[in-house]
């Protein structure tokens, strides 16, 4: 030791102290203080300093600064050595402590603690580099030496090993608690700094989880022994503490950030329960997270969880009261309104008994359902992120808290359904709202209210439509989120409605372009409807209300083609199951043998509706699962009704009838037959195949049961013919021989028909006698024949195209032709019919011409002649069903000969406009098919025809345009409304400026037919949805290019004198062109809070593509304004010069362009101040004008100011308008000599008196009435 001591005092008293210690000085005196702190013996380092004290040297004066330097300036391993020396000369027993320690020395030791850290995988700098940034020469003296080293002379680097601080880092714990830092706040604040920090920046050096663990550990302690009241206020430095530690709380996951939640749950929760101080600033942390919470999504769901595991930390009423101000932060900014919806999910699924708190005082006032009434308010925030976020987390709450049975009243009362302003009314908003996230947030929380909604009888059906359309969706990820909600509706509801909807919206989408979707629906009918009825079928005990309801659904005519697609898709995938076609035999059954067990006649007895529909698509596929024993009885059940004994009116299609239904089972049951006819045994289907024919050869079936005999006779004969040659010949033999029989049934009654018209007086009924009605009753019979007969010959004719026609056609042309033969003299004595057929018999006339169109697709010579009279027809025939039929017809023709068809395309358009609605729906579905196909191409009229339909009378042709116009052509033909849009405000309006044409008087009629003309408000609102439809679908720069063409086609040539102010048609095209450029969807989306509305996390490119893009627009933008902000002003002159009333609309449509594009306006103005003052004069003066204008409407309808929700002008002006009103009454009261009424009858703000002398002031009043009443008349303004 005393070699120790010796080279220490040596070397101080030779040391500058400028230079720091040398190492060996520095390890010698580390020698002695470790012995002096092991031994707890002071001998030694008393010694040192008497050593000292002979030489006239100070231990702190002499001893500090070296030490302080080398701290400072030496290198990584020199500065942690002195670092150790000095908190260890600290706490050595009997030291001076407070003349030792110095804020100079502890800063640096601090930062050398740091360092060491930072510069682990780096060398250590020599003392001379480090001397280089202090000194000028240093660099290049440094610079040679480093040049003239060898390899081997050259200072290898050191690789740190983190077990090196331990020492100093034990030592610092040891000192902070020797030393009291309320007296020097910032060494307090650089340690609490420093210690938080090390956690962080030992993430890469700790290779060892044991050592980082250590360390957390030595931090920990630090952090608790400076939270003691030595240092100073404790809730100071909690609050100190705390912040420092935010910093790691919010980072991503990492170990340090474990150690900071674990240090405030486990070290500072404990602390707090004890100390009031410490408690104030652990309530405050969460709100201040709150405040620190980062915007990406990813981190604030990990501030949310920090924020959470903090606050459970807390005792219960510090909860209630970070819960209300949660509540609080709902109606701040938008971003803590985002960060508040995660937090009350989190808070309510995380806490205990968030809503049975106050079961005393009900549950009204406890905090959750708070929190849960705020998030209902969010679910209609402005700001579309929001409004997402909060129906996401809503409907994890509604599946959270309805496990519970007492929480489902609480639910129940939140959400308000069936009342106003509910949640139905929310989601019925928020389903279609303008964005997708909201939209597919909705219909996840719909799918979660299902149960609430059933249980509490409050299930909307608008709710229901709402989910059916959102199937419809523009967006894939919405289509599957309401097929999703809607299905999960479906499975826990076998609600007829719920069904009805279901099939209604699910199925269709079998044909939808994604096939993910195509295969979820697939999936959905094999468990919904397939799964649901092989159970029930199987188990006959089971109620079946809910299957036999589906069953009839799904033969519905909107809903069976798309079942029979999924059928026909699932068959060929081979997931069909034989327990199907066994449960839908087995309902068959035990349908028979319950009407039977109840003595009732069989003949009355009609299957289950859908049973043998359902049958007949999935029997082709389990061909050996049908048993022909139950096929073969139920075939001889049904052929005993004979359908001839009650004839069914071929006119009343849509009453109900027995016959009607067992003929609709008897085409099934051919269909099943059909299907499984290999598997038959061959002398069934051989009596069964003369069955068929002998049925056919009667005529006398129902029209359905026609195509199901001659298709189920031509399957048999081709299933059980030897080769396809003996197939076809046996076909074409007894299509032969029916096309003959048919040709005599109907020749016998053209004949009948002719001499009973020859015969029969024109004003002589023929029912007027005995031999009258027998005649009736025999032309009855025939005419039923005849109909059945064409029917038979147009399914033959499909069956075999190559059958000879020459006989039939001739009397199918006298048919068609009836009414035109009696017109004509020479066509009447050629046909020798005198009475039109049309009149008489509608329903052979209608059947002749189906038939004719059919002949016609297999022979094209025929069709060339006989299109022309087909469009005759169908723009003059007054029967909807033969105008249905013969747009069928022509949609065929125009994919068999498109060539021939395609001139008349226009006039089949004008169907789109028919009276009727199945024939308007009909033309656009079949139009539609032909346009996607490419028969028909999107030229001509075409377009804007179609445009109508977006407007049409009915709901389910309205749909079908918003998704043809919103998903197909969308995709298909993305700029047909750009290029047609200019052109659609004039049509639309019935307008021929753009033309400079005339139109001529047929023409005229379809332009009427095709238009919306008018200035009402209907007529307004159908042209503006039109035109918001097509702008929806255009992409941002076309949105652009509309706004310059609108401008330069319309307003410009307005401004011209091209486009005639005066004409009304061209009013109307002005106001819409106005209406246009004011409305929202023509304007470009702005990129605020885009994070928000969109995608929270955004790609580099996304968001470099898009600042480009952003630029591209706002230079556009400018241009586009300074080339439009001219025609404007010229136009509002020519509409002032004129007193036009269109003046009101262009200054609207300029007050919002000038809001809207107030920096591009303003940089063009910059050097026309006057018309710049001009312009927002006129603007200030308009809406002046529309305010007062506006409040005296209001107060001649007696409106209150004070409900009226208006701006400040409009306030203002209702007030005065309010205030002449009054005025006026008054002196007409006087001028009529009516007494003034009483103060305390009048509403008259009450004033104090600036005397306080009561009576004197009633007095007054009253002296000054009696003054009023003796004054003479005023003369009003407005009378005379």
């Amino acid at each position: 030791m005393e070699e120790a001591i010796n080279e220490i005092v040596t070397e101080l008293e030779t040391h500058n102290n400028e230079t720091p210690l040398s190492e060996s000085a520095l390890l010698a005196l580390q020698k002695i203080l470790d012995y002096t702190i092991d031994k707890d013996d002071p001998i030694e380092f008393e010694t040192l300093s008497d050593e000292l004290s002979s030489k006239s040297l100070s231990l702190s004066s002499s001893l500090l600064r070296p030490l302080t330097v080398a701290i400072d300036s030496g290198g990584p391993h020199l500065s942690l050595l002195a670092s150790k020396v000095y908190l260890s000369v600290l706490l050595t027993p009997n030291s001076h402590v407070l003349s030792l320690f110095n804020p100079m020395a502890f800063h640096p030791l601090l930062r050398t603690i740091r360092r060491s850290f930072k510069n682990h995988q780096s060398g250590p700098p020599s003392g001379n580099v480090v001397r280089k940034k202090r000194g000028g020469g240093g660099k290049s003296k440094n610079k040679g030496k480093s040049v003239e080293l060898g390899d081997d002379e050259r200072e290898t680097p050191r690789e740190f090993d983190v077990r090196v601080l331990f020492p100093v880092i034990e030592r610092l714990q040891l000192v902070v608690g020797l030393i009291h830092l309320d007296r020097f706040p910032d060494c307090l604040k650089a340690l609490v700094q420093t210690v938080v920090e090390i956690p962080v920046i030992a993430l890469e050096s700790c290779g060892n989880s044991l050592h980082y663990n250590k360390l957390c550990h030595l931090c920990s302690e630090i952090l608790c022994e400076l939270l003691k009241s030595e240092h100073g206020d404790k809730m100071v430095t909690a609050a100190e503490v705390l912040k420092s530690l935010s910093s790691l709380i919010l980072m991503s996951k990492s170990q340090a950030r474990t150690f900071g939640l674990l240090f405030v749950v486990n070290k500072l929760a404990v602390m707090a329960k004890d100390s009031d101080e410490i408690r104030k600033a652990m309530v405050n942390f969460p709100k201040y997270l709150v405040g620190k919470a980062p915007e990406r999504a990813e981190l604030r769901a990990l501030a949310v969880e920090s924020i959470l595991e903090i606050v459970k930390a807390l005792e219960d009423r510090d909860r209630v009261d970070f819960a209300d101000y949660v509540v609080k932060m709902t109606l701040g900014k938008p971003q803590l309104r985002l960060l508040a919806v995660d937090l009350i999910l989190n808070l309510i699924m995380s806490l205990d008994d968030p809503l049975g708190g106050c079961l005393e005082t009900g549950y009204e006032d406890s905090w959750g359902f708070r929190c849960l009434q705020a998030l209902l308010q969010r679910c209609s925030d402005s700001t579309a992120g929001v409004r997402a976020r909060a129906f996401t987390n809503l409907a994890q709450l509604v599946g959270f808290l309805s496990g519970k049975g007492e929480n489902k009243t609480v639910l129940m009362k939140v959400m308000g359904f069936g009342e106003d302003g509910g949640i139905n009314d929310v989601l019925r908003k928020r389903c279609v709202d303008e964005k997708a996230a909201v939209r597919k947030s909705a219909l996840v929380l719909i799918s979660k209210l299902t149960g609430l909604q059933g249980e509490g009888g409050g299930f909307d059906d608008t709710l229901l439509k709402i989910m059916g359309v959102a199937c419809s969706d523009q967006l894939v990820s919405i289509r599957k989120a309401a097929i999703s909600a809607l299905s999960e509706t479906f499975r826990k509801f076998h609600d007829d409605k719920v069904t009805k909807e279901w099939l209604h919206s699910v199925p269709c989408l079998i044909t939808d372009n994604e096939t993910s979707i195509q295969e979820e629906c697939e999936n959905l009918f094999l468990e919904l409807v397939l799964d649901r009825i092989s159970q029930v079928g199987s188990n006959l005990k089971v109620d079946q209300n809910g299957v036999l309801g589906l069953l009839k659904e799904v033969c519905n005519g909107e809903v069976s083609p798309w079942v029979k697609k999924i059928c026909n898709n699932l068959g060929k995938k081979k997931k069909l199951k034989p327990r199907v076609v066994i449960s839908l035999q087995n309902i068959i059954k035990n349908s028979e043998s319950t009407w039977l067990a109840d003595s009732k006649p069989v003949e009355n007895w009609v299957a289950p509706p859908g049973a043998w529909f359902l049958l007949s698509e999935v029997s082709g596929f389990l061909l050996k699962s049908v048993d022909w024993e139950f096929l073969y009885h139920h075939w001889q059940l049904l052929d005993q009704h004979e359908s001839s004994n009650d004839p069914v009116d071929e006119e009343v299609v849509g009453t109900e009838s027995n016959s009607f239904d067992w003929a609709g089972d008897r085409v099934f049951l051919l269909q099943t037959i059909s299907n499984v006819s290999v598997e038959l045994p061959p002398e069934p289907a051989a009596d069964l195949a003369h069955n068929l024919l002998k049925r056919i050869e009667d005529f006398n079936m129902h029209s359905m049961e026609v195509n199901a005999h001659v298709k189920a006779l031509r399957t048999l004969c081709k299933r059980k013919a030897k080769d396809p040659e003996e197939a076809d010949a046996l076909v074409i033999k007894w299509v032969h021989q029916l096309l003959s029989k048919a040709s005599k049934t109907l020749e016998n009654y053209m004949t009948k028909y002719s001499k009973v018209n020859t015969d029969s007086s024109l004003f002589t009924p023929l029912s007027g006698s005995r031999k009258g009605n027998r005649s009736s009753t025999t032309m009855s019979r025939l005419l039923n024949q005849a109909v059945s007969a064409v029917y038979t010959i147009g399914s033959l004719v499909t069956v075999c195209p190559s059958a000879d026609l020459k006989a039939i056609v001739p009397v199918l042309h006298n048919i068609i032709t009836s009414e035109s033969s009696i017109s004509d003299p020479k066509l009447k004595k050629v046909s020798g019919v005198s009475v039109s057929i049309k009149q008489t018999a509608p329903s052979l006339y209608n059947q002749a011409w189906l038939a004719m169109g059919k002949i016609c697709l297999a022979d094209d010579k025929l069709a060339k002649r006989y299109i022309p009279l087909f469009v005759q027809e169908m723009e003059k025939s007054d029967s909807a069903a033969v105008r249905n039929n013969i747009v069928v017809t022509m949609t065929d023709f125009c994919v068999r000969y498109t060539a021939l068809v395609d001139c008349y395309i226009p006039n089949i358009t004008k169907c789109l406009r028919d009276p009727c609605e199945l024939v308007r729906r009909q033309t656009f579905t079949l139009l539609s098919r032909l346009l996607q196909r490419d028969y028909v191409k999107w030229r001509g009229v075409l377009f804007l025809r179609f445009l109508l339909s977006l407007v049409d009378e009915s709901e389910k042709i309205r749909q079908l345009a918003d998704y043809l116009f919103g998903n197909i052509l969308k995709v298909k033909a993305p700029l047909l409304a750009y290029n047609s849009f200019v052109e659609a405000i004039f049509v639309l309006n019935d307008c021929n400026a753009h033309t400079g044409q005339s139109n001529s008087g047929s023409s005229r009629k379809e332009t009427l037919l095709f238009s919306i003309r008018g200035n009402d408000e209907k007529s307004r609102s159908q042209r503006m949805h039109i035109y918001v439809s097509l702008l929806k679908q255009m992409a941002p720069e076309h949105l652009l290019a509309t706004f310059a063409k609108v401008c330069a086609e319309i307003l410009a040539s307005a401004s011209d004198g091209m486009l005639k102010i005066e004409d009304v048609t061209c009013q109307s095209v002005l106001q819409d062109a106005f209406q246009i450029l004011s409305c929202k969807e023509i304007r470009i989306p702005t990129n605020k809070g885009q994070s928000m509305e969109t995608s929270e996390m955004e790609e580099e490119p996304a968001a470099e593509n898009a600042a480009r893009g952003r630029v591209i627009t706002q230079v556009v933008k400018k241009g586009l304004i300074q080339n439009t902000i001219p025609i404007f002003i010229e136009l509002k002159r020519l509409l002032e010069s004129k007193n036009s009333p269109l003046t009101g609309s262009l200054m609207e449509c300029l007050r919002i362009l000038l809001k809207d594009y107030k920096n591009e306006i303003d940089e063009m103005l910059v050097a026309d101040k006057q018309l710049q003052k001009e312009l927002i004069y006129d603007i200030q003066k308009y809406e002046s004008l529309k305010a007062k204008s506006t409040a005296a409407e209001a107060v001649g309808k007696g409106v209150n100011v004070n409900t009226v929700n208006a701006g400040s002008r409009v306030s203002s002006a209702m007030a005065g308008a309010l205030a002449e009103v009054t005025a006026k009454s008054v002196l007409r009261d006087v001028n009529q000599g009516a007494g003034t009424p009483s103060l305390s009858a009048m509403n008259v703000p009450k004033l104090k008196s600036s005397t306080g002398g009561g009576l004197k002031s009633k007095a007054r009043s009253a002296a000054v009435l009696e003054s009023l009443r003796r004054r003479q008349s005023f003369e009003l303004d407005d009378e005379s």
